[in-house]
């Protein structure tokens, strides 16, 4: 059972989530909060694998929120689901620790998918969105340089490219033919190398230091 949290202030749409979401077998909505401040007064007493976290939030915004969520659950999976498509804010919450970038009018079922997959160790992200992120770097002529010090094998690297695309573990061993446990070797290898702890932390730093 995949348990869920809803983070959204609009209530049409938490409730429409949250429904969703417990009407589907293997998921559980366990909790849902109009605001990050509430969510992150609870989030210690929670085991939750999923939360679907909006943006435009009142009070603390969705990217904040992020950030404290990681340092008190620096695991947790957190699925950006807002309406906002501009390349800065997706920068900001994937450098947060959004593991993941969706918009709302994303269909139910591929909503489905993508807390499966993130659930999973996957990086989902809405189609047009993964086109942005992949314009910005193509757009700005690649200026870094890759950086030797972090000594990537070129096994890593193929990793990590998986990640950045949005794979989940399993396809990641697929295409590599290598086993799962393997790739989580080479993630925690990767983790080591980059001084980072989450998925979202080691691609937006590949990225920036033009590494893959």
């Amino acid at each position: 059972m995949i348990t869920v949290v809803i983070v959204e202030d609009n209530k049409i749409i938490r409730e429409g989530l949250a429904a969703l979401i417990n009407g589907t077998d293997g998921f559980s909505c366990i909790a849902s909060y109009g605001d990050c401040e509430s969510f992150l007064r609870n989030l210690e007493c929670m085991n939750v694998d999923v939360v679907l976290m909006d943006i435009g939030l009142p009070g603390m915004s969705g990217i904040d929120g992020v950030t404290k969520a990681k340092k008190i659950n620096p695991d947790l999976n957190i699925l950006i689901l807002t309406v906002y498509e501009e390349s800065k804010l997706i920068f900001e919450a994937l450098c947060a620790g959004a593991c993941g970038y969706l918009v709302k009018k994303t269909p139910p079922s591929r909503l489905l998918e993508a807390i499966k997959d993130a659930y999973e160790g996957g990086s989902p992200m809405s189609s047009h969105i993964a086109r942005k992120i992949v314009a910005v770097f193509q757009q700005s002529g690649s200026p870094f340089l890759p950086d030797s010090q972090f000594d990537l094998t070129s096994r890593e690297k193929e990793v990590l490219t998986g990640l950045a695309e949005g794979s989940s573990y399993h396809d990641i061993a697929g295409g590599l033919f290598i086993s799962i446990d393997t790739v989580r070797h080479h993630i925690r290898n990767i983790y080591r190398k980059l001084h980072v702890h989450s998925q979202s932390e080691a691609v937006a730093k590949a990225l920036r230091k033009g590494l893959i």
